[in-house]
């Protein structure tokens, strides 16, 4: 398999960087601009599990507040993280790694954006991203479940050098494509050992 564009990880605190990205924890503040994420309703048919369009700020901010708790519940590397642009800061999507149900031993790791910032390659960098920070926490594979007719999703998921595996039921009680990243596939950066761990939801654009 052909390697995708390196791309430069790096965490401080408990954020992740990248070339053009920061991925950082949600705040509850975050729900105005939230909405432009996950009102969509091209991005929320997507995930799984099913989420409807979440189209109103408060709304949103419930959402985000339940995300919020859930990740004060996990171990690293799971968690969710609002994506950011490195230059100017605009919230402009999220990204996480989380436990696959129903056993909770797989991890998944997503990515969603908004629409006005697909075609950038920006979905890619924050799955490398994720996936980046998720191997250097001694995790050897992680994996991406796409929707069938999310072609967005599936070319997203081979940019970052995910191998399909096969159109499985056995997430999320759903028929899933499912993409697969082991840790040899990815050549992994130089992350400080001392980084802290950060704690940031399914596979969208590129």
């Amino acid at each position: 398999m052909a390697k995708p564009e390196q791309h430069r990880v790096s965490v401080t605190g408990n954020r992740i960087h990248t070339n053009r990205l920061v991925l950082r924890p949600w705040s509850v503040d975050d729900a105005a601009k939230a909405v432009a994420v996950y009102g969509r309703s091209e991005v929320a048919r997507w995930l799984a599990p099913a989420m409807s369009a979440v189209d109103n700020e408060a709304a949103m901010t419930a959402v985000l507040q339940r995300w919020i708790d859930e990740c004060s519940a996990l171990e690293p590397p799971a968690g969710r993280w609002a994506v950011e642009l490195a230059g100017s800061g605009e919230l402009i999507g999220g990204a996480a790694v989380l436990p696959l149900p129903p056993d909770g031993v797989d991890l998944e790791i997503g990515w969603q954006l908004a629409p006005a910032h697909w075609g950038r390659g920006l979905a890619t960098e924050a799955g490398h991203a994720v996936a980046h920070y998720t191997f250097t926490q001694g995790v050897d594979e992680v994996f991406a479940v796409v929707r069938p007719r999310n072609t967005r999703g599936a070319a997203t998921a081979r940019r970052v050098g995910m191998e399909w595996v096969g159109e499985r039921q056995k997430y999320y009680g759903l028929t899933l494509q499912v993409y697969r990243l082991r840790r040899g596939d990815l050549d992994l950066p130089t992350i400080p050992a001392s980084a802290s761990a950060p704690h940031g939801g399914r596979n969208q654009e590129r």
